[in-house]
């Protein structure tokens, strides 16, 4: 079991995630008992076991559904008839805690100007893990971005394809020129990132979009990237867009709509009078 720990404690110093499953419950006859624990990895490798056979298969299924939504869960395994869709038939019955453990979002930005400078600084304040790409080394820096965790300097065809883009990785193209968005969004429209935002005008973005389809860019992965980046807020300044970008990542991962909260007071007193409160 201790061998188990040390691989959850490498992987969250990895910032990979894995998920952990563990024997809750037991009565009767069952391959392992209460605490038994099995590491489920994204590309479905395994450590440890909670028994083998037809009911790890379905608790590996359930834990690779458990890494790609974010959520815990727990299954429970009658293990009498096959034929009722029973995945053994020791007699017993099983309960299976499965907590995907998640690294740190991530935001990655490519482009480490004035605003990639100011988006690194509020993503860093709001908790994410802050990663900077650029192919300039003198703006690639600790010095120039202290809030950032890591660096990937150099031309993207060098320094994006070894970026570590999952599904909690949100990408934000922060870069001086639409050409140099051509060369960036099809390293990484193939990734798992539930966000790839591309700083610029709309008038910019046809014309990335425009080449990149001339390239044979499918219109459906185009169709991710969310450019103009950001909620509307008529931002100017870099630390305003940063605000605006970071807004529009907050209402993704969380859900949120992004429009206003505030109540029609009015309609709300009208309808208050109305139901006799």
């Amino acid at each position: 079991m201790w061998d188990l720990y040390r691989e959850v404690l490498k992987a969250c110093e990895e910032n990979r995630p894995v998920a952990l499953c563990t024997v809750i419950r037991a009565r009767g006859s069952v391959p392992r008992h209460e605490a038994a624990k099995m590491l489920v990895y994204p590309d479905g490798q395994i450590r440890g076991t909670i028994g083998g056979g037809e009911m790890e298969a379905r608790v590996i299924h359930e834990a690779l559904q458990a890494l790609q939504e974010g959520h815990p869960r727990v299954v429970r395994y009658m293990l009498s008839d096959p034929k009722q869709g029973d995945p053994g038939v020791c007699g017993g019955e099983v309960e299976i805690f499965i907590e995907p453990l998640l690294p740190p979002p991530t935001i990655l930005i490519i482009g480490a100007g004035h605003v990639g400078r100011a988006l690194a600084h509020l993503a860093k304040w709001l908790g994410f893990r802050v990663l900077v790409s650029d192919d300039r080394p003198e703006f690639c820096t600790p010095e120039w971005i202290p809030d950032a965790d890591g660096f990937l300097v150099g031309p993207p065809e060098e320094a994006l394809p070894g970026a570590p883009i999952h599904a909690r990785t949100y990408v934000v193209l922060t870069t001086r020129n639409h050409p140099l968005d051509v060369r960036i969004l099809p390293l990484i429209l193939d990734t798992p990132a539930p966000y790839i935002g591309v700083i610029g005008s709309k008038r910019r973005w046809l014309l990335t979009a425009k080449v990149l389809r001339e390239k044979g860019i499918p219109l459906e992965q185009l169709a991710r990237v969310r450019s103009p980046v950001g909620l509307e807020l008529n931002a100017e300044t870099p630390e305003e867009i940063a605000v605006s970008i970071m807004a529009e990542i907050i209402a993704i991962r969380r859900g949120g709509s992004g429009m206003p909260m505030a109540v029609d007071l009015q309609q709300a007193l009208r309808e208050l009078v109305e139901c006799g409160a």
